[in-house]
């Protein structure tokens, strides 16, 4: 009796460690799902890349016209991707954080890319088993003792678009 309790307590335990450690977010497999998206715009697969996007996904780019739904952005994708090559971008440093569900995580990298280091942010839903791509943000970094240069060459270009979005 002593040996079929201790073999139950055992069990307990171990099933409930395997039970818990499915429940519990994992940093890693975020990562995981970032990097192969990452891996898949820079071997343009198109279908891979945007396999790991939430139907609602919206992707931010670096230019302020860049908001794009999922839709609108596969449009702007697909003839970089038809080309054979996309982008490449690669995790120089991530960060990833879990609501209390453990079922929405948001993250931000710094990226090395063709623009030099560049920062995404983003979140992700965990829908079944999978994480997925709901929201993305890419921005280019600039250091704070370039600001004002970089100012001036966007100013001119800008202001018409400021103008506008002030009178809406």
């Amino acid at each position: 009796m002593k040996k079929l309790l201790a073999v139950l307590i055992i069990f307990c335990l171990f099933g409930c460690k395997s039970s818990m450690e499915q429940q519990t977010p994992s940093k890693t497999s975020v990562s995981a799902t970032l990097d192969a998206w990452h891996k898949a715009a820079a071997q343009a697969n198109y279908n891979d890349y945007f396999s790991l996007m939430t139907d609602d996904a919206v992707f931010i780019g670096t230019d302020a016209s860049e908001n794009w739904n999922k839709t609108a952005f596969q449009a702007y994708a697909k003839p970089h991707f038809d080309k054979g090559k996309a982008w490449s971008f690669t995790a120089l440093e991530r960060h990833v954080f879990f609501d209390k569900t453990g079922k929405t995580a948001w993250f931000d990298e710094l990226l090395d890319t063709q623009m030099k280091i560049c920062r995404g942010s983003g979140v992700l839903v965990k829908i079944g088993n999978q994480w997925k791509i709901q929201h993305y943000v890419l921005s280019m970094t600039i250091p704070n003792e370039n600001s004002n240069e970089v100012i001036k060459v966007k100013a001119s270009l800008e202001e018409a678009m400021i103008k506008t979005l002030k009178s809406k």
